[in-house]
């Protein structure tokens, strides 16, 4: 039969959609790695500041990245401490026990906070923070704890989803032969569903970590500041990776600042590279236990 020619076109342009991506995606990686590669290195971390110094903290850094990574660090730690349960929790729920129309009310739940812009997210940190100054805490102020947990609603719908997928993945004879062995229910959650979904939701919480440490909007209101060293505590200002780039790019003064700022690019994307590739990993890994394929 031949093919006619809207097919043809139709065709045509699915081919073409499908290498633009691709080719946007290598461009953009390669244009940032080519300008930030050749500044990677001790200086572009710790600046003039001797590295043990300023890894112990006996030294400001001021003109180099290490404060921003380790506020990274920090901020990502505390979003999946503040996260991990409540997110597998709600996910394990709605594969295992939730009725159907728990499923429906919860899952469109899950499906908003998901579709959530990251700004309105940080502009409701703001707002919780005014309202606290005029009601029970004078003094309250934005802070590294304010970040990770709006940071933690923004990170929830993944961590939920990852964990709804990996338990509903888990194959049927599983669970019928956790029956016949006489486990409890609670007994074959335990034991036998959450280990064997254990690849796939920590997937989706490598995915999440990979989100907390990008996201720029949420923390532009709820601590974040350029040069506020690294961070003195919970309630403490802080500095982090990306808002270093966005900060450096709109606020540079000569040629090196700007190279800094793509040094700093370069690195964040290498970190949402390697935790991309982890997550993929464990995805596949699972699916090939579980489902048998490659």
């Amino acid at each position: 039969m031949k093919r006619s020619l809207p097919f043809l076109g139709f065709r045509f342009l699915a081919l073409l959609s499908s290498m633009l991506v691709p080719c946007v995606v290598l461009t953009l990686m390669g244009y940032l790695l080519w300008r930030g590669l050749p500044v990677m290195g001790k200086e572009l971390l710790f600046g003039r500041t001797p590295p043990l110094d300023a890894v112990f903290g006996r030294a400001p850094v001021w003109d180099g990245l290490w404060p921003a990574c380790v506020g990274t660090f920090w901020l990502v730690v505390l979003t999946m401490a503040l996260a991990l349960f409540p997110g597998v929790g709600c996910g394990v729920y709605l594969a295992e026990f939730a009725t159907p129309r728990q499923k429906r009310v919860l899952g469109s739940a899950v499906d908003m906070l998901a579709g959530m812009p990251s700004i309105v997210m940080g502009l409701f940190g703001f707002m919780l923070i005014l309202l606290m100054r005029r009601t029970v805490l004078p003094d309250a102020n934005t802070c590294l704890l304010l970040a990770a947990a709006c940071l933690a609603l923004l990170v929830l719908p993944v961590l939920a989803a990852s964990a709804r997928e990996a338990m509903e993945a888990v194959p049927a004879s599983l669970r019928l032969a956790a029956a016949a062995s006489g486990f409890s229910r609670s007994q074959a959650l335990f034991y036998l569903l959450l280990p064997a979904a254990a690849r796939g939701i920590l997937g989706g919480a490598v995915l999440a970590v990979g989100r907390a440490a990008e996201d720029t909007a949420v923390i532009l209101f709820t601590g974040v500041v350029a040069n506020a060293g690294l961070p003195s505590g919970l309630f403490g200002k802080f500095e982090v990776l990306s808002f270093d780039i966005y900060y450096i790019s709109s606020q540079y003064q000569d040629q090196a600042e700007l190279l800094r700022g793509f040094g700093a690019a370069a690195l964040l994307l290498m970190v949402s590279c390697l935790l991309l590739a982890t997550a993929r990993g464990l995805e596949r890994s699972f699916r090939r236990r579980w489902r048998g394929k490659a």
